[in-house]
């Protein structure tokens, strides 16, 4: 019998955490009227989530073959649940994500459906190819453009461009989780994160919320990556990837403060604690 935590491990619910932040900090760096509406907030939120954990459950959907061979703790080939069954998992909760959207707008619900359309390519054609990680990137950044939609927009593509660089770095990364990595993607993936970093800081918000941002996002993801850079086994890249999946809160704080909100800036703080405490119990998973 199929349990809830089988459906949780699914869709690595954990990690469903590092979205939240994203369409929040579209909408405020778009800082368009009624942008950052709570009810607005609330429903991208539930879209983030809802998109995010489709692409998960679409991921183990078509990977149930390799996941076979090389995870095969995963809960398709486990046993745990059935492939089909993913599948409708993965379609239903598209569903629900693109039709949150629309509760939040239309132009919102516009970028979810190229959003949903991103994430569903990337599972299905481009993952394996050398454009995956761009894929995987664009669907980041549609992400933070879901809560930039409307007037304003322009004003977040820094930070969309921002959490889209960093999810190349972890995505590229994540490709040597079985068999390694190379000593020429974990160095460019340090200088992406470091260029990313800066980019939190160019705005005039809250510079020095802005600054701690950055600094406890360059604390979370260098390590990893300059071991890689230095040793790019297949345990460097999973932690690797693991610590850059959470260390987007982090980004997300620095790009809140750099909007000047403070509350969502302490928000998304609650949020990267609350993401180490269940990292304590277990791992989040690999996003690939």
């Amino acid at each position: 019998m199929t349990r809830a935590a089988d459906y949780l491990d699914l869709v690595r619910a954990p990690a469903s955490l590092t979205v939240l932040g994203d369409a929040l900090v579209g909408a405020l760096s778009a800082r368009g009227p009624g942008a950052a509406a709570p009810l607005r907030i609330s429903a991208l939120a539930a879209s983030s989530v809802c998109l995010y954990s489709a692409g998960m459950a679409l991921n183990d959907w078509a990977d149930a073959d390799l996941d076979a061979l090389e995870r095969p703790e995963r809960p398709i080939p486990s046993g745990r649940i059935s492939r089909d069954r993913a599948l409708a998992v993965g379609a239903g909760l598209t569903v629900l994500g693109v039709g949150s959207a629309f509760v939040a707008g239309r132009s919102s619900g516009l970028v979810a459906i190229a959003l949903a359309g991103a994430l569903w390519a990337y599972d299905t054609v481009f993952k394996p190819t050398a454009a995956g990680p761009v894929v995987m990137a664009a669907c980041r950044g549609l992400d933070v453009m879901m809560g930039a939609a409307g007037p304003g927009w322009r004003s977040a593509l820094v930070p969309a461009g921002a959490v889209a660089a960093h999810t190349v770095a972890v995505t590229a990364i994540s490709r040597g989780e079985v068999d390694g990595s190379t000593v020429t993607t974990g160095r460019a993936a340090v200088a992406v994160s470091v260029a990313v970093a800066a980019s939190g800081l160019l705005g005039r918000g809250n510079r020095p919320a802005a600054l701690l941002g950055a600094a406890r996002y360059l604390a979370a993801v260098l390590p990893g990556q300059l071991r890689v850079a230095r040793r790019p086994g297949a345990a460097e890249a999973r932690d690797a990837t693991r610590a850059g999946i959470r260390s987007v809160v982090p980004l997300q704080s620095a790009l809140a403060a750099r909007a000047g909100s403070p509350l969502a800036t302490a928000a998304l703080l609650g949020v990267e604690t609350l993401g180490r405490v269940l990292g304590r119990r277990r791992s989040t998973g690999d996003i690939t």
